[in-house]
């Protein structure tokens, strides 16, 4: 497999400034300290996922766009691969589970995908993934196990560093990511070789944690708890992802339901922004006091594809 590269995000942030606006880079204040939080629940699919889905889709050669593109998400990715497609004229086929939030799936639906739906816990979306590519011939663009998706999602910290140097600011010290299969962790890690990376699981979820603490690659708990962030539920950590993070970034940080509440909450009444429950994690985490924080302090925020009643919920709660 082609090895993720510091060239190819660079080459990634140009093809995505051709087409997308920098998202806001906000100042917030947490503990007392100034830092800073890149808003890609602004994106035109309110996810960072749209950066790498495009960066790997219009790498597709002419002559095989004509079979179309697989996909494999909860939703956030989905929607990257079907709005690259379509904006490509190409076919969009999705594998979600079917307990996906519906807002996800009702948004890849109105751009124009395919989806087929299975069992979280007990279908392998890989293998049916591998099953349509075998009937299709088309090319399975990977959530986070895939070079140029590695690569597009590096691409906000590019624009993050270009953000912070017009406030006359240095290059980012610390990038703080939520965490599900490693894809933007990777592409932080790439974009930015001397800022340290922290990426945040779930509790129960720290798939990728667990991997970098043990060198093996491992998979999701059979036994892993129920968790409001649907968008970091990754099965099984992969080697592309973990060959990046070895030596760049501290494994084990997860933060509770209870914490990712209340950064929902934080980023509601101090940033404006309407965040899903995953997307929050990295600031989950800087609340709680997790994760030392200073001007150069950028926490990604990644996703605000949440269901208006569950977020009226989240945001009631004292």
């Amino acid at each position: 497999m082609r090895i993720p590269k510091r060239e190819g995000v660079l080459r990634a942030a140009d093809k995505v400034a051709e087409i997308l606006p920098p998202t806001p880079l906000l100042p917030v204040e947490i503990a007392g300290v100034s830092c800073w939080v890149k808003a890609e629940s602004l994106q035109p699919i309110g996810a960072f996922k749209i950066r790498g889905a495009w960066n790997r889709i219009s790498a597709i050669p002419e002559g095989e766009r004509a079979r179309g593109v697989i996909g494999v998400s909860s939703g956030n990715h989905a929607q990257g691969v079907a709005w690259a497609a379509r904006r490509l004229g190409m076919q969009a086929t999705i594998v979600m589970p079917s307990d996906a939030p519906r807002i996800k799936l009702d948004n890849v639906r109105a751009l124009g995908a395919q989806i087929v739906t299975y069992e979280r816990n007990v279908g392998d979306r890989d293998a049916i993934a591998r099953e349509l590519q075998e009937k299709s011939g088309a090319t399975i663009v990977h959530a986070f196990a895939d070079p140029w998706v590695i690569e597009g999602q590096g691409s906000a910290a590019i624009e993050a560093e270009a953000q912070l140097a017009e406030h006359g600011l240095p290059a980012p010290t610390r990038f703080i990511a939520p965490c599900g299969g490693g894809g933007l962790s990777a592409g932080l890690a790439l974009a930015c070789p001397e800022a340290e990376i922290v990426p945040v699981e779930p509790v129960g979820w720290d798939t990728i944690g667990r991997s970098m603490a043990t060198g093996e690659l491992l998979a999701a708990n059979k036994d892993a708890p129920k968790t409001i962030c649907d968008c970091l539920l990754a099965p099984a950590a992969q080697a592309i992802n973990l060959n990046v993070l070895r030596n760049r970034a501290a494994p084990g940080l997860t933060v509770s339901d209870t914490e990712i509440r209340e950064a929902v909450r934080f980023l509601f009444t101090h940033a404006r922004l309407v965040v899903e429950p995953g997307a929050a994690a990295g600031v989950a985490a800087a609340l709680a006091g997790k994760v030392p924080l200073d001007e150069g302090t950028v926490i990604m925020v990644t996703g605000g594809n949440v269901d208006p009643h569950m977020f009226a919920e989240l945001v009631g709660q004292a």
